[in-house]
């Protein structure tokens, strides 16, 4: 496979290929920035890829957001990420367990927890066997959640000219891991909340939990009239199609490379919608399992805290956005590249 050919490459540093046939295991870990002095952070994917090369082009798509989430986020680690073919001739556990085997032999280049496919329990199986798995002790998915409202609030002063969200409307694309802790902290505080989801037992779950939510077929969530609209599903959901049937003020959401192409995101701009980058707005998972890799306690408070300054980052884009008429998207690219590449 010729992976500098490939549309998603960006002078990544390296690819490497896991593969094992006695347990199943198919994984990449593509690595975007990389750095002698400090780890590569990036969560592992177990997706049913129609081929390698759909599994390569996804982490290096992920890799590159990595490091942009990771530069904005004050953070100090190159940005990476590991695809796992998914092969249900082979128990899910033993697959997990050798590819956590093999993360050793990287000795720590690679800092990995749970994306999309993955759980706590795996989390914790792949922790028994290697010490360079994250988002055990902290929630991720809480600190994301929390990185979201911080965002949407910091936003909405700007599009309303108030961060109350009391009277806000939402629809809310995907409700996982995410989308429920979103919901477990806004449900009593805002407006209607129209939700979507491709798991009907998920859905069901959702709305024993919160009966006042609307809910709405995933083809038709993007297209309700709301103040906010939340992608928490997979990527490439704003697409030349959905933008143009959007009926919402601002797009916030916790999905990784929302945007189909980079134009879209100017698009959204000239048609006066506010999206919130998502490598900026999401950082908050990201946030907690650094913390937790360099620090020994478990500290709410200190993490929280960190999570408040996407508010502060969120303030500059916004500036620079007005003064130079671009759309926050180019103008948080721009910024991340910045610092990158000035990465040895």
């Amino acid at each position: 496979m010729k992976i500098k050919k490939l549309p998603e490459f960006d002078r990544h540093h390296s690819v490497v290929h896991i593969k094992d046939a006695a347990t199943g295991l198919n994984a990449f870990i593509a690595f975007h920035r990389n750095s002698k002095k400090v780890p590569s952070f990036g969560a592992t994917r177990l997706w049913k890829y129609k081929n390698e090369k759909d599994a390569v082009r996804d982490a290096l798509r992920l890799s590159k957001l990595m490091s942009y989430k990771s530069a904005l986020a004050g953070l100090k680690y190159g940005g990476a990420k590991a695809t796992i073919i998914r092969n249900d001739k082979f128990p899910k556990s033993t697959t997990l367990l050798k590819y956590a085997s093999e993360l050793n032999k990287l000795s720590g280049r690679f800092i990995t927890g749970a994306d999309v496919g993955l759980d706590l329990n795996d989390v914790k199986s792949m922790n028994s066997v290697s010490k360079f798995i994250v988002g055990i002790k902290s929630n991720p998915a809480k600190y994301t959640a929390l990185g979201i409202l911080i965002s949407i609030e910091t936003i909405c002063e700007k599009v309303f000219q108030t961060k109350k969200i009391k009277e806000r409307t939402f629809a809310i694309q995907g409700v996982g891991a995410i989308g429920y802790e979103f919901l477990n902290i806004v449900y009593k505080k805002t407006g209607k909340i129209y939700v979507s989801d491709t798991d009907k037992k998920r859905l069901k779950l959702i709305k024993k939990l919160f009966p006042k939510i609307v809910l709405i077929s995933p083809e038709k969530i993007h297209k309700q009239e709301v103040d906010i609209y939340m992608p928490c599903a997979l990527s490439h959901s704003l697409n030349k199609q959905a933008i143009k049937e959007l009926r919402c003020k601002i797009i916030v959401g916790a999905a990784n490379n929302q945007l189909e192409t980079r134009d879209i995101a100017d698009k959204l701009y000239q048609k006066g919608i506010f999206y919130g980058p998502d490598y900026v707005v999401n950082a908050g998972g990201l946030i907690s399992v650094v913390d937790e890799y360099e620090n020994k306690n478990l500290s709410t408070k200190r993490i929280e805290r960190k999570v408040r300054k996407i508010k502060n980052t969120l303030e500059k884009i916004i500036a620079k956005s007005d003064k130079e008429k671009k759309s926050p998207a180019r103008i948080a690219d721009e910024m991340a590249k910045k610092i990158i590449n000035k990465m040895k």
